[in-house]
Order: C-alpha cells, then structure tokens, then sequence
C-alpha cells in the first residue's frame, strides 16, 4: 500500500462527511415550512492511466480494456428537491400555499427582491403584507395592504386579495399576489431564513398570476410542508455513516500497512 492509497481513500472519507452534512440539514430542516431536501451527488477524480484502451498487443489485436486507478472522488454538487410537500391546513388566514410551480416575491430591506416557497405572512405596524420574520420585515411584492377594520381576509386560488370590512356584506378588492418562476429553480441561490436569491444558473424570473403559464395556483389557509421525509433520510445516514468508517478502516489498516513495511526495511 502507498501513500497515494492513503489519500485516496481519504478523498472519499471528505465526500462522505459533505454527504453527511447535508443529511443533518435535511433532518434539522424536518419540521420548517416549505423547506426542500438536498442531495449530495459524487463524481470521481483523475485516473492515472498506466495502460490506454485499445493497445495493440504481439499478435497485432488491439486489447478491449485498459488499466486505469482512480484517485478517489469529490462532491460534485448539492441539488435541491423542489418536489412539492404536504399541505398543513392552519385556519389562519394570512397562510397562503403555492400548489404547484413558482415563488413568492418579497423585498428586502436593502432594496434587493428575494423568493420563498413559505406563504406564512403576516401584518406589520402598517397593515401591509410581509413574511412573518422575528429579525427582517420583508415586504410581499407587488406591495398589499389589509386595511386596519378589515374583518375578513380572502384569497383565491389565482392570488386576488379582497378584504370585508365593518357594515359592508361586498368584498373589496386590495391587491393581487403574483408568483415568480424560473427556467432552472436549482440554480437559485440558498440563503436561508426559507429565501432565494436569483443567480445566472437559475435565469431570470418570470412573473404571472397565479393559474397562468404553468405558475401555481394558490390555496388559502394552508401552509407547505418540508419535502424531507425522516425514515428515507436516516436510512440515508445509517449508510452514509457505515460507508464513512468503512473508508476510515481502510486508512487505518494502509497506515499501519505502511508502518510495517518501514520497519522491515531498517532491519
């Protein structure tokens, strides 16, 4: 055993500790509202080639297959599961649901707009629609505002926000949700707190109502779920877990492989 054996099993020891990274994040993410699962994907590394498919041996006949070692293997990215997740019925009537494609918009306060899959809004000191946030006041975008007497609250399944205020059997509309999506939703960059940001891989977003070009339809006094399902995920890290010793083993064993054989050679 060499060196390189060494490193090479201690590649796969680092890919399998990313991989394990995400797993926690699946597992502590369980119960955060519309929250969607990563996964770790590998790749493998260089090869040293000491012999090319295809060589021509003695008899003039090109040989099938090569030797080629591998020197291991590497995270080659962390995708996000948009699969849509259940449906939480709250009563609440400012807990909105996207059944299907797309994303709310929300402005931050520095001005930048942010998306997010949580419809769990709330009413600020002015009466206007953000994401219920205990550290940031986010605005929904395009901007809504509930008048401070509205006795009822309605939204339908293609965002149209009517209010019911005191003497007044009508409903009045206020605002109109409008949903965002994007060519390539993986590409959206994660920053937590349930927000996204744009990014070159994700294109830029496409605005529409509710209903309309493939967006979602919206679903009142329901919130979404997170997408992680805990039995799939600690299968996950019981088998990740076990392959991670597994690699650290076989470290174990090389190093002291190599200890045996340097021991040898001073005698």
């Amino acid at each position: 055993m060499t060196v390189q054996t060494l490193y090479t099993a201690a590649t796969g020891m680092t890919s399998l500790e990313r991989k394990l990274d995400v797993i926690a994040n699946n597992l502590a993410n369980v119960e955060t509202t519309a929250f969607k699962r990563g996964r770790a994907n590998f790749e493998d590394l260089f090869y040293r080639h000491e012999k090319m498919p295809g060589a021509e041996d003695t008899a003039g006949q090109f040989t099938p297959v090569g030797i080629s070692i591998g020197l291991g293997s590497r995270v080659a990215s962390t995708q996000t599961d948009f699969v849509q997740g259940a449906f939480q019925h709250t009563g609440n009537q400012l807990d909105v649901v996207i059944e299907g494609q797309g994303f709310f918009q929300v402005t931050d306060p520095n001005g930048d707009t942010l998306y997010t899959r949580a419809g769990n809004f709330s009413r600020n000191a002015n009466g206007d629609l953000v994401v219920g946030s205990a550290n940031t006041g986010r605005l929904l975008e395009p901007p809504i505002n509930i008048p401070e007497d509205a006795t009822d609250v309605v939204i339908s399944s293609e965002g149209i926000v009517s209010v019911r205020q005191p003497g007044s059997q009508q409903l009045t509309q206020v605002g109109q949700i409008e949903l965002a999506s994007f060519v390539n939703s993986e590409g959206l960059l994660k920053l937590g707190e349930n927000l996204y940001a744009e990014t070159d891989a994700s294109g830029t977003p496409t605005q529409g109502q509710p209903g309309q070009d493939g967006i979602g339809r919206l679903q009142q006094n329901a919130l979404e779920a997170s997408n992680v399902e805990p039995v799939r995920e600690l299968i996950d890290l019981i088998t990740t877990q076990r392959a991670f010793e597994l690699n650290s083993q076989a470290v174990q064993a090389g190093d002291e492989m190599m200890q045996i054989v340097s021991n040898l050679r001073r005698r």
